[in-house]
Formats: structure tokens, sequence, C-alpha cells
């Protein structure tokens, strides 16, 4: 790997990510909002699914594909309607929870580890300011004189993801469990979807709100 990146530039990114992974942002707040609704699994499965689709985004990095969004401000935009339109769906069904803790038939509270990791996969997928930030930053980190210029940025975008994941599961996890200890009051359940809704719905008005940099 000594060969193929620099090392000193390598450092300086573990920090950086590092700082990134562990500063609250949409990712974490959906991922709290979904270990909330579902438990400590559906709390982990959301933050693997995110991190799936952060991979998705650093093979399309290094391939050159996320450029596209910088050339063609129209895809920025529909994949920016999208996705916003996808949170406010979730928020949608979170506000229609009425399920209640251990009642017959409903099986796990809020959503499945299926159903979250996809949840979680799709949202990120759904958010072209992910793209954006995988053009501006990872070049940052890259040496050209050494070659392997594909090389370096996925080494850069899978090393992002292994800590990420491992942050955000953490996170998710500890939700999860908070959660499913105040869960055991069906009026505390209702408020934990109320809280959950609301936090979907302010991620997708983010979204739509904020002008790409």
């Amino acid at each position: 790997m000594g060969r193929m990146v620099d090392m000193s530039l390598y450092a300086a990114f573990l920090v950086a990510a590092f700082a990134l992974c562990i500063t609250p942002g949409p990712d974490m707040m959906f991922i709290v909002a979904m270990g909330g609704r579902g438990g400590p699994t559906a709390g982990v499965m959301a933050a693997f699914g995110v991190a799936c689709a952060m991979l998705v985004h650093a093979v399309a990095a290094a391939l050159g594909l996320s450029a596209l969004f910088t050339a063609l401000p129209t895809l920025y935009h529909v994949l920016r309607w999208a996705g916003a339109a996808y949170l406010l769906y979730l928020a949608v069904k979170a506000f229609r929870d009425r399920s209640v803790p251990g009642e017959e038939g409903t099986g796990a509270v809020g959503p499945g580890m299926r159903r979250a990791f996809w949840q979680g996969a799709i949202t990120n997928l759904l958010n072209p300011k992910v793209i954006l930030f995988n053009v501006a930053f990872l070049p940052q980190f890259v040496d050209p004189s050494l070659g392997h210029v594909q090389g370096q940025l996925l080494l850069l975008g899978v090393t992002l993801v292994v800590m990420g994941f491992l942050w955000d599961g953490s996170v998710g996890l500890l939700a999860g469990r908070l959660a499913s200890l105040l869960r055991r009051s069906a009026r505390v359940n209702r408020w934990l979807n109320i809280v959950s809704g609301t936090v979907f719905t302010g991620l997708a008005v983010r979204l739509v709100a904020t002008s790409p940099k």
C-alpha cells in the first residue's frame, strides 16, 4: 500500500475521516431514528445499509461517474427531490404507526432487519449531497504522481465506509437498546414514533432547502 498511496496523505485522511464520522449529520440522525423505531438490530442494519450505499458512491467516484452530477444539474435536482419524497414517505409511516409493543401478531417493533437495511441504503443513495461530497473530499488525499488514481480513490472510499459503519453501527445499537427499554410503555412507544417521523421530515426539508455547495 506504501507504493500505491502517499502515507502522509493517508494519515491525514484518517484523521479527517474520523472527525467526519463522529460529527452528527443526516445519516447519523437517520440511523438513530431507525434504532428508535425498530430497536438495536434495526439501528445496526440501517447503518449497514448506509455503509453499502456509501460503498456504491465510493466506486462511482473512483470510476468518475459521480462527476456527472456536477455537469448535469438537472440530474442532481431529480435525485434530491426523489430522496426528499422517500424521507417524507418514511415520516408518514412513522406518524401513522399505532402498533403496541408485545401486541400479538405485530412481531418486532418498527421496521424489520431487511426493511431497515434497504431504507438506510435507499435514503443514502438518493442523497446527491453524498455524491458531491465524494467528488470534493476524496481527491484532496490523492497523489496523482503515484499513479493508480482510481485505486487510491477506491481505497479512501472503502476506508471511509468501514470507519463510518463502525461508528454509526455503534450509535444505532445504543439508540436501539435505549429505545427498547423505553418502548415498554405504549405512550412512550407512540412518542418515539412521532420523534422518528419528525426526524425524517426534518431531513427531507434539509435535503430540499440546502443548495449544493
